[in-house]
């Protein structure tokens, strides 16, 4: 599909909904400067290009029990295909690693893993991790604090008014 040229009113629109994704319509188009239709219209065509993938509360992990963030490298043992879809599909069922990304560098996918303590970690390690297919080697950092976290996209980028 090709990419969604974007707009100054598109970018206003994905700023106000990042900020605060309870807007209603009207309160969207009038910070938006838009009647409540064509924002409603923009809005669904986001959301019809994938530009807008969802709406979601944005948690505070310890207040739900999930004190201990790791990222995890993982090397895989071969490169080939099947191992890569296999290793990809189940690494997705893991509710406790809530991004995966393939990478370069030394490992070859970097996870981010939320749990509620080191036990709890050693269990994922030992019984999900370690199973998963083609794992080679992993490598665990364990985030001390975190300095910054955010969910919201910088838009600087997009078209801004002339």
């Amino acid at each position: 599909m090709p990419k969604m040229k974007l707009d100054n009113l598109d970018r206003r629109i994905l700023s106000a909904l990042q900020r605060d994704a309870r807007l209603t319509n009207v309160q969207l188009a009038e910070e938006v400067g838009l009647s409540p239709s064509p924002c409603l219209r923009r809005v669904r065509l986001l959301e019809e290009r994938g530009i807008i993938q969802g709406y979601h509360a944005a948690l505070e992990r310890g207040g739900v029990g999930l004190g201990l963030t790791v990222f995890v490298g993982i090397k895989v043992k071969q490169h080939h295909d099947e191992m890569a879809r296999a290793f990809r599909e189940d690494v997705v069922k893991l509710p406790e690693v809530v991004s995966c990304h393939l990478v370069s560098g030394e490992a070859d996918f970097l996870l981010q893993v939320v749990v509620p303590d080191l036990a709890a970690y050693e269990a994922l390690l030992l019984d999900k991790l370690l199973k998963l297919p083609g794992v080679g080697d992993i490598r665990s950092n364990f985030a001390i604090s975190t300095v910054k976290a955010q969910s919201a996209l910088p838009l600087g980028h997009l078209p801004h008014p002339d």
